[in-house]
């Protein structure tokens, strides 16, 4: 399945018959399904294109909701160390669908970042959340981090 991302070149290896591919902000190998390539190649468009430090970039960030443990796929901080953008990734044949948003609010209610963004690796939704008006307004582009 061809994905929506630039081409990049992941670190992958085969070990006991199974592929891992190495995580740039975790710094360590983790197990490579489908929607962790999609996490991996969308934290290299955003660093690599976008200009997200890594440094400033989480994954797979523990959230407690109403004494529910959840992981947020990526958050990315502001140099206060602010959280400014948060995306859910999911595997290429998951369709982005209404729940998809949901999940990412739900996190959000802990999160309050500006922008939320959802991909999986074809699609891509990106929207900037208006605390004033409690609504969201999808954006034609994802914000570069200068622009945050």
């Amino acid at each position: 399945m061809n994905l929506n991302l630039p081409k990049y070149n992941l670190r992958v290896r085969l070990a006991n018959g199974k592929k891992s591919v190495f995580d740039p902000c975790r710094k360590k190998w983790v197990p490579l399904t489908p929607e962790e390539k999609v996490r991996q190649l969308f934290i290299r468009y955003l660093n690599e294109e976008k200009q997200y430090p890594l440094s400033l970039i989480a994954v797979e960030m523990s959230l407690r909701i109403n004494r529910n443990a959840f992981r947020s796929d990526i958050v990315i901080f502001g140099s206060q160390g602010t959280p400014l953008l948060a995306v859910e990734c999911k595997a290429p044949q998951i369709k982005i669908t209404q729940d998809t948003f949901d999940q990412i609010a739900r996190y959000n209610m802990q999160l309050k970042v500006r922008y939320l963004v959802v991909t999986n690796g074809i699609q891509h939704y990106c929207c900037r959340f208006s605390t004033e008006a409690n609504s969201y307004e999808f954006l034609p582009l994802i914000p570069d981090f200068q622009s945050l």
